[in-house]
């Protein structure tokens, strides 16, 4: 983790001290006082209903090498702090702060970095990509969803010393996000996934994802540099529309080279013969740019998966990762949860756990591999609203019920207000019948009406964005929650 004196704490971020001593070293750096331990670095978020320098006085009591606020400490604050050697700092954004400091950390680090954006399959993609460098490399990784203006500079900030690989996930919910994550981060390789539909409603359109996605490429050196020992290079999927674009407009103006990942035989990196096995585990066989192939699976389910590990197989052979421990990564997956994570429930039935978050792109793959699982009983689908999508979430809700219909579930239960009813009216026009449609306005009425329904021999898939809640439905009908 980050080690910096006090008085090059200052001079790395602006902020300006009040009190302590500029020689102080801090280790650490942590926003909520709870987690605060000897010599760290706390920084206090003001927000609407908790403000985080109310707990200025409690962080300088556990040990805190400096506290960080936005506001001037009255004289007992002061006063406690040069009791304890504790530095007081001021700054007028703790984000930025964040991310100054991060980026001054990641200079010093003399590792590899690897960002990772999409607007599916971003953390999936990171994690196996985590998983291949590991078996040669210390890699240190985003957790959990950690890849936002406050997650990505705590990553790096937590980065050990002697990291070599540092992988890094990037979300973002309006344009110029990306370009301060990457400008921090300064990626060698980077991966856009997908460009698909999710903050369509703040960014106005796919082609403006498109650009704010390609905002990573602000922060990479052109590939003819040699940075850290390899030359920078862009990872996007050969059967996107929008690769052509971002080729033409952002990679190729900058002097960024692009490799192309996907399932045709005219991608740099592609798959063939993809099947899927009983268990819904993707075999397949995968062949590189120097020619080398292999058959290879996926300890995880679904054809979805593919592209993901194309992405991050990518980026591993590339930086020396032989095949066989790229394979042997593919074949011991551990993902972040609640992504198409099959689990069993109470009754014996099995639960696709999908519900951290949903998009148009990952309904459909969802959907797609609840058809594709075997099931000698009823196959169930529970879908929530889907956030974030602006004027087009009526179409966009329609569409994803209207596809569900197409996969034919002998259930389909809707969650959620009038989105939810849009979803349910294009199933049942699209031919579902009319008692095989359900909608309930909470993950409350649906614990209710329909966890005693499920069978032990049924397949259920529960898909929905984060804001409806459906992981809680999860947890009621879960053996392996309890």
């Amino acid at each position: 983790m980050v080690e910096i004196a006090v008085k090059y704490l200052e001079s790395t971020t602006g902020a300006r001290r009040v009190a302590g001593d500029p020689d102080r070293v801090c280790r650490g750096v942590v926003i909520d006082s709870r987690e605060v331990g000897p010599d760290a670095i706390f920084v206090a978020f003001p927000g609407e209903r908790v403000d985080g320098n109310d707990f200025a006085a409690a962080a300088i009591e556990k040990g805190a090498a400096a506290v960080v606020m936005t506001r001037e400490p009255d004289q007992t604050l002061v006063d406690a702090a040069h009791a304890r050697n504790c530095s007081l700092l001021i700054c007028d954004d703790p984000t930025e702060f964040l991310l100054r400091l991060a980026q001054g950390y990641r200079a010093r680090l003399h590792c590899t970095v690897i960002g990772v954006t999409g607007s599916i399959g971003k953390t999936t993609t990171k994690d196996v990509l985590a998983a291949c460098l590991a078996k040669r490399f210390r890699v240190h990784a985003t957790a959990g969803n950690y890849n936002n203006l406050i997650g990505l500079p705590l990553t790096i900030l937590s980065a050990p010393a002697d990291t070599q690989m540092l992988v890094l996930e990037m979300g973002m919910n309006d344009f110029g996000e990306i370009a301060r994550l990457t400008a921090c981060a300064q990626p060698t390789f980077a991966i856009i996934t997908k460009v698909g539909t999710s903050h369509i409603g703040m960014l106005g359109s796919r082609e403006g994802i498109a650009r704010a996605k390609a905002e990573i490429l602000q922060g990479m050196p052109p590939s003819a540099e040699n940075f850290e020992g390899h030359h920078s290079a862009l990872v996007l999927h050969g059967e996107d529309d929008f690769t052509p674009l971002i080729i033409e407009k952002y990679a190729r103006p900058r002097g960024i080279d692009v490799v192309l990942a996907g399932t045709s035989t005219d991608d740099d990196v592609y798959a063939t013969h993809v099947e899927l096995d009983e268990t819904g585990c993707p075999h397949f066989d995968i062949t590189f740019e120097d020619g080398l192939s292999f058959k290879t699976h996926l300890s995880i389910p679904g054809a979805q998966s593919v592209p993901n590990a194309l992405f991050a197989a990518t980026v591993a052979h590339r930086l020396g990762v032989p095949g066989f421990e790229i394979d042997e990564a593919f074949s011991s997956l551990a993902l972040t949860g609640r992504r198409a994570q099959v689990r069993h429930a109470t009754c014996g039935a099995r639960v696709i756990d999908d519900s951290y978050n949903a998009s148009p792109e990952s309904m459909a793959a969802g959907l797609n591999l609840l058809e594709s699982l075997p099931c000698s009983g009823t196959r169930i689908a529970i879908l929530g609203e889907m956030g974030e999508m602006g004027e087009e979430a009526p179409r966009l809700h329609a569409l994803t019920g209207a596809y569900a219909a197409a996969k034919r579930p002998g259930l389909l239960i809707c969650v959620g207000g009038e989105l939810a009813e849009e979803m349910a009216t294009a199933a049942r026009l699209m031919g579902l019948d009319e008692g095989d449609v359900h909608v309930v306005p909470s993950c409350d009425v649906l614990i209710k009406r329909f966890a005693g329904v499920i069978g032990e021999r049924d397949l259920v898939l529960v898909k929905g964005s984060r804001f409806v809640g459906l992981d809680r439905f999860v947890e009621e009908v879960c053996a392996d929650a309890r």
